[in-house]
């Protein structure tokens, strides 16, 4: 049976991510979208209509999305602020839900999101880029590990239409849920080494491991994941992006990997929505445990030693487990040439 989606937001995010993510996730329809903009509505309306088919129906709320009752599950894909009173709603209504990062402007908010019975998951889409999962197995079982995360692209090339986040808001949960979910570890202190509107750098403090965390939103496409074990040899290594891919990517179009991320959740959040297990679904334990972090960074500002990360009644997700995967025999090291922006 087809999932049928609702679909809330009409921003970047829906007409090159979840549209076309959507139309190439097989069991799963786009039923209804939701903006309080009219012009945005008809514009993701069109783009939808040609490439996920005819009868989607449109809504300026929430409220009325759930009152016509044509949809089986949620994607909150609109600006932060709006996303707990919509998400409570979809809760009241017993739907599934997948809420978009930042999943609340603060820990406080993200909390009440996953108080929510159900509660929400969390679109951590990056935990399904190509490549991560093996990165994860490459851990050391034992010893420190140390990583280097980087999320880099040009605002301006993205153009949201209503949110303007700084580089922390915008992809910091990105680089801590990449940070705990790679480790199977919480954040327990948090240093800001710089915070600027377009430029964060963090170092966190996740038991005996370090991850030290670059968000930038002036910079050319670039994402890096790296690993170091307890010698500091390099165990693992992701990159994506760079200067070579921004060319290569135009003369070997394919896929997006935003889009295909996307469709790779989808597939996990519509398989939860049918009661199997999702165990790389971000929860809504995930995403308040992120915000915490990010909190904490915002107080940790100008501060010399680390500043503790508030404790979470809600654990990182069952996939992290306390215990990172077991190590590969080589190296696990890839680099992929894709172009920009891949900034879900």
């Amino acid at each position: 049976m087809t999932l049928r989606l609702g679909l809330v937001g009409c921003g970047r995010l829906a007409e090159h991510g979840y549209v076309p993510a959507i139309a190439a996730t097989p069991g799963v329809a786009l039923a209804a979208l939701v903006d309080p903009d009219p012009r945005r509505r008809a514009l993701v309306a069109s783009l939808a209509g040609g490439r996920a088919g005819t009868g989607i129906a449109t809504h300026d709320d929430v409220a009325s999305l759930l009152a016509g009752g044509a949809v089986d599950a949620v994607v909150l894909a609109s600006p932060a602020e709006a996303h707990l009173d919509d998400a409570t709603r979809v809760a009241a209504a017993g739907l599934p839900a997948l809420v978009e990062k930042p999943p609340a402007p603060d820990a406080v908010g993200a909390a009440a999101l996953a108080a929510l019975d159900p509660a929400p998951h969390v679109a951590f889409n990056r935990r399904f880029a190509r490549g991560l999962a093996a990165v994860r197995r490459a851990l050391p079982v034992r010893g420190a590990v140390e990583l280097r995360l980087a999320l880099h692209y040009r605002r301006q090339s993205w153009g949201a239409v209503q949110v303007r986040a700084d580089a922390l808001a915008d992809l910091g949960p990105h680089l801590v849920d990449w940070a705990r979910w790679l480790l199977g570890a919480e954040v327990d202190a948090v240093e800001a080494v710089a915070l600027a509107p377009d430029d964060a750098r963090l170092t966190l403090h996740l038991g005996a491991h370090r991850a030290h965390l670059h968000a930038a939103a002036d910079r050319l496409h670039q994402e890096l994941v790296e690993a170091r074990g307890p010698s500091g040899a390099v165990v693992a290594r992701q990159r994506v992006g760079g200067p070579v891919a921004a060319v290569t990517g135009r003369l070997r179009p394919g896929p997006h990997p935003l889009v295909t991320s996307l469709r790779d959740q989808l597939v996990a959040f519509a398989g939860a929505a049918r009661g199997r297990p999702a165990p790389d679904l971000g929860t809504a334990a995930d995403g308040a445990a992120c915000m915490a972090v990010l909190d904490a960074a915002r107080t940790a500002d100008g501060r010399r030693s680390p500043t503790p990360v508030a404790p979470q009644e809600t654990p990182c997700s069952p996939s992290a487990s306390s215990t990172p995967p077991a190590p590969r025999s080589s190296v696990a090291s890839s680099t992929t040439d894709a172009s920009p922006p891949s900034r879900a």
